[in-house]
């Protein structure tokens, strides 16, 4: 089946690297490095590091006190860090800089990942949450390289894909040294599709260890006092295609309610800035980007978040937070914990779900408003917006919820230690 996997990939190369050319047209950056992809290298690299891979911005986000953790415990450790997309990559660079090595992780095609393995020589594979990678993983365990998925996570739908295709997924996993999981639901998935005995572990959602630096939010404070002094602003982030529309079509109502409100849009890709710009000018709202940089004005609708790496320091920047990518079905939802770290009241949409623990232990806890549809999103922003006394319960209710969540970071680096010492 693994021979079947490789010759389908081989064949799709060429149509991959089209899609990555023709992605270029609106985000230069797929056009850049596309080598990588294939395992080259155009300069020699550090060998036997502690190798680290995150997908895109998410994961990085999520993965970085992990690994500033790893490198406080080993301070002469070599770290490179993997990632697939160029948000990702931008996000490595701009928070670790050359503390570490970044390259784009090669496709599961064996001699791309033969010549990864050759160039970095890794001591140990970490993997943040769900991604199997057939031929990476034997390749892996081949040379004796331990491999860890960490915060992993696998949703039912996932579960039963995976289930459909044993003989390329039993032999994937037994090359996997340890899984560390989010919530018990997601052990008992892993088990399902191993086929056989796989050690795995609950350790938590890494996300909630997360800290958010004493200057982001000095600095999102500033941005609230001077450039939108006097507003009531409501960010909607990481929005996804046709999301930005549902918020421009009840801005006008809410505007009859709260006169100095403010939308702060952030779409989750840079390739989108353009389009969310001209769809804010069809709908006759007046629109302000930050790459303008000028104050804002009172007469202002919506400020455009055309920049890449400030969402945090925008979250503190605002009253109120909706995070995107959760309105539609077939939507999986972004981090909704990141605002709630920062202290502000966080809305999420009816469709979360690559967050589902996360999404009802919240609105359990009362820690963040769920809305079904565009009626909610505007009875419940009047109700934070009129209900001091409310909007702050629901803070303080999500502080006390992410508070008895914290620790995984530890759990994890005590497993993967706790390994690896006995190998």
């Amino acid at each position: 089946m693994t021979v079947i996997y490789s010759l389908i990939f081989y064949t799709c190369i060429p149509f991959i690297l089209l899609r990555l050319y023709w992605r270029g047209f609106k985000a230069p950056a797929y056009r850049l490095r596309w080598i990588e992809r294939l395992g080259f290298y155009s300069q020699s690299s550090k060998q036997n590091v502690i190798w680290f891979h995150a997908v895109s911005v998410g994961e990085v986000e999520a993965v970085f006190p992990l690994i500033k953790q790893f490198m406080l415990n080993h301070s002469d450790a070599q770290i490179l860090i993997t990632t697939t997309t160029p948000t990702g990559s931008a996000r490595v660079t701009a928070v670790m800089g050359n503390n570490v090595e970044h390259v784009y992780l090669p496709y599961d095609i064996p001699f791309a990942i033969k010549r990864f393995l050759t160039q970095f020589k890794p001591q140990k594979a970490i993997i943040m949450e769900t991604e199997i990678w057939p031929n990476l993983f034997m390749l892996t365990a081949k040379q004796n390289i331990p491999l860890f998925i960490i915060n992993a996570r696998l949703s039912e739908n996932s579960c039963r894909g995976y289930q459909k295709i044993p003989a390329l997924i039993h032999p994937a996993l037994a090359a996997v040294t340890l899984v560390t999981t989010q919530t018990k639901e997601d052990k008992q998935r892993f088990k399902k599709i191993a086929g056989k005995d796989l050690k795995v572990q609950i350790v938590g959602n890494i996300k909630f260890d997360l800290q958010i630096a004493t200057k982001i939010i000095e600095q999102g404070q500033l941005l609230k006092s001077t450039l939108f002094v006097k507003r009531f602003v409501w960010i909607i982030a990481s929005t996804h295609k046709d999301e930005e529309q549902v918020f421009f079509k009840i801005y006008p109502q809410l505007k009859q309610q709260i006169p100095n409100l403010l939308l702060v849009i952030v779409p989750r890709h840079p390739e989108r800035f353009d389009e969310v710009a001209v769809l804010a000018k069809t709908e006759k709202l007046i629109l302000q980007r930050r790459t303008e940089n000028k104050s804002c004005e009172l007469t202002t609708d919506i400020y455009l978040a055309d920049t890449m790496g400030e969402l945090k320091m925008l979250y503190a920047a605002a009253d109120v937070a909706f995070v995107g990518c959760s309105l539609f079905k077939g939507s999986g939802g972004h981090n909704v914990l990141e605002p709630a770290l920062i202290g502000i009241p966080v809305m999420f949409g009816a469709y979360m779900n690559n967050f589902k623990a996360i999404e009802t232990e919240m609105l359990a806890a009362r820690a963040a408003i769920q809305c079904q549809n565009s009626t909610e999103l505007v009875i419940n922003l009047l109700k934070l917006y009129q209900h001091p006394q409310y909007k702050h319960q629901l803070i303080t209710n999500a502080d006390v919820f992410l508070k008895q969540n914290q620790g995984s970071i530890q759990k994890t680096i005590a497993e993967i230690n706790g390994i690896t010492q006995n190998l």
